[in-house]
């Protein structure tokens, strides 16, 4: 039996991850807005001086973190409802462009290195509007509540005026940028972007046999991240383990902490997601 070429891996890769995407959409949305949901509540238990409960919003968040340590941010770059619909915004919006054989616009890479400071603060102020008591005033204004109830087939949406708007902005970003909503407004990706990820599936590369002058994986990533070198303890925060860079580089140099794992082997990124799915059920999710 002949042996599938690097094209075909690459092809069966993506249709993996697409697949997944897919499944986790239509079956388990609510992930995010469980975890969400969990930092809201912490804030607004010590805003009002209640005492704090291991209520299932709480143990979203505390175990998606905890899977994030382990497994890298695993979770937003193929179980994510939110990182899922803005892929396939991007990858839609491409294939238009180049049916109408024109070029793309895209946010420039030095826009986006500013712009990803403001997911931190997207966090600040929605940490102090629960905790001074302000957030139930912004019913209406969430894009979060607004995608839900689309998702839902809840198009009651009198009264979310803003939040419309607010999503039709993101949906636009998206399809300009790579993952425009995780780097730059996802309150959830400051938390996972300064959480320690374990060395075994953080990804490195072998910098002394890369060609000269090649940033294949740095043009691949959706992040814009160049990868540390083997000898470097740094693992980035902001990669969204989308595993393009892996299949892109001409030299096959990139791999996890466990230099025997490239970090997108089919096998590796099932059990990843199965014990991702098995977690979420567990939490009722």
């Amino acid at each position: 039996m002949k042996k599938p070429d690097n094209k075909s891996i690459k092809k069966i890769h993506v249709w993996i991850r697409a697949v997944i995407q897919l499944l986790y959409f239509l079956f388990l949305p609510s992930a995010f807005t469980a975890a969400f949901g969990g930092v809201k509540y912490i804030f607004t238990q010590l805003g009002s001086g209640a005492s704090l409960e291991m209520t299932s919003f709480l143990l979203a968040l505390i175990a998606l973190c905890v899977y994030t340590v382990v497994f890298g941010r695993f979770f937003c770059g193929f179980a994510c409802a939110f990182g899922s619909l803005g892929d396939a915004l991007h990858a839609f919006y491409g294939w238009i462009c180049k049916k109408l054989k024109k070029k793309p616009v895209k946010i420039k890479t030095a826009w986006m290195k500013k712009l990803s400071v403001v997911k931190y603060i997207v966090l600040a102020a929605v940490a102090a509007a629960c905790f001074l008591g302000y957030f139930t005033k912004t019913q209406g204004m969430s894009p979060w509540d607004v995608f839900s109830m689309l998702h839902a087939r809840n198009f009651q949406l009198g009264g979310y005026m803003v939040g419309v708007i607010l999503l039709a902005l993101i949906a636009a970003g998206m399809c300009l940028q790579e993952r425009f909503f995780c780097r730059v407004l996802c309150p959830m990706g400051a938390i996972f972007s300064i959480l320690p990820v374990l060395p075994a599936f953080s990804l490195r590369r072998d910098r002394e046999n890369c060609i000269r002058g090649c940033k294949a994986c740095t043009v691949k990533c959706p992040a814009d991240l160049e990868l540390s070198s083997d000898t470097s303890p740094e693992a980035a925060g902001d990669c969204f383990q989308c595993q393009k860079c892996i299949d892109t580089c001409p030299k096959g140099n990139i791999h996890t902490g466990i230099r025997r794992l490239k970090g997108n082997e089919i096998f590796l990124t099932l059990i990843r997601a199965g014990i991702l799915l098995v977690l979420l059920l567990l939490l009722g999710i």
